[in-house]
């Protein structure tokens, strides 16, 4: 089956290159925006858009964005790697691609992007809105984990990438097999001349060093309950360090409509390659429009 994708590149305010990956033609369903993670980009959705944008019965058109520093985006000054600036060229690529509406899917810094935008007071953009693995609390332990491996070096090939993700992040994913390790290596990694280098800016790593695991984070929940009237999901992992059960108990309080899908044997974040998920998201965006 030969997959319908296209590039996209439009300014930011401040004159950088972004970049937007389309998969499939408009259709007459909302679209779907996908916000991936920190050091992410729009190839981590690759198998899900795919499965959304070809399903036989319901396809979608969906839209994938590289935040400034990541993927095809350019880099930008270091003091412009927040949520703020990156809900503001989210707002730049929608106007670019003339979206007032769609069903949103943020996975990690993509959801605090989507609660940013809240905040901006632009929730009449969210015809649905899907938490993958984020919340208003983020756990301690999960932001130290990463900040420990945020634009450092990595291996000289892609056997040493792939050991040391399964040394690191293992007790997050038990169930996947070598080839899945290798999948995801390359899913986050990119190749150059077949080695291993980072897919985004290594001055992210600026934006952790003030990292302080005793100060409270920001009190996200207004920006949560802002989705009150919005249908929202959320994706949990089960072994996640960053999304506790608590928050997703507390979520479902304040949301009594909240879906909850969790995906078991997998934590921060879930990969969303599994039929059962691919599934429940398509079935929550159906139930939608």
């Amino acid at each position: 089956m030969t997959v319908d994708v296209r590039f996209l590149a439009y300014p930011s305010a401040d004159g950088l290159a972004l970049f937007a990956r389309q998969w499939g033609e408009p259709q007459p369903r909302l679209p779907v925006v996908l916000l991936p993670g920190l050091t992410r980009n729009s190839r981590d959705f690759e198998a899900l858009a795919e499965a959304l944008s070809q399903h036989p019965e319901t396809p979608r058109q969906v839209i994938g964005f590289d935040f400034r520093g990541r993927g095809g985006s350019a880099y930008g000054p270091v003091s412009t790697y927040t949520p703020l600036q990156e809900a503001q060229d989210t707002l730049r690529g929608l106007a670019a691609l003339g979206i007032s509406r769609a069903i949103f899917l943020g996975t990690s810094r993509g959801g605090l992007v989507m609660l940013t935008l809240a905040l901006l007071k632009r929730v009449d953009l969210f015809a649905g809105a899907i938490f993958n693995d984020i919340g208003p609390v983020i756990e301690p332990a999960g932001l130290a984990r990463i900040a420990g491996y945020v634009g450092k070096p990595v291996p000289e090939d892609w056997p040493g990438m792939v050991a040391e993700l399964k040394a690191t992040q293992g007790f997050l994913f038990p169930g996947l097999s070598d080839e899945e390790w290798e999948r995801y290596a390359r899913q986050i990694y990119r190749d150059d001349a077949g080695r291993p280098r980072l897919a985004y800016d290594p001055a992210l790593e600026e934006a952790f060093r003030a990292f302080d695991p005793a100060k409270p984070l920001p009190d996200l929940w207004p920006a949560f309950e802002a989705f009150a009237d919005v249908p929202t999901m959320v994706v949990h992992g089960a072994l996640s360090d960053i999304l506790s059960e608590a928050s997703v108990t507390e979520m479902a309080a304040r949301h009594p409509g909240l879906i909850v899908h969790r995906v078991e044997d997998q934590g921060h974040a879930p990969l969303l390659w599994d039929a059962a998920t691919q599934e429940a998201l398509r079935t929550f965006m159906d139930g939608i429009g």
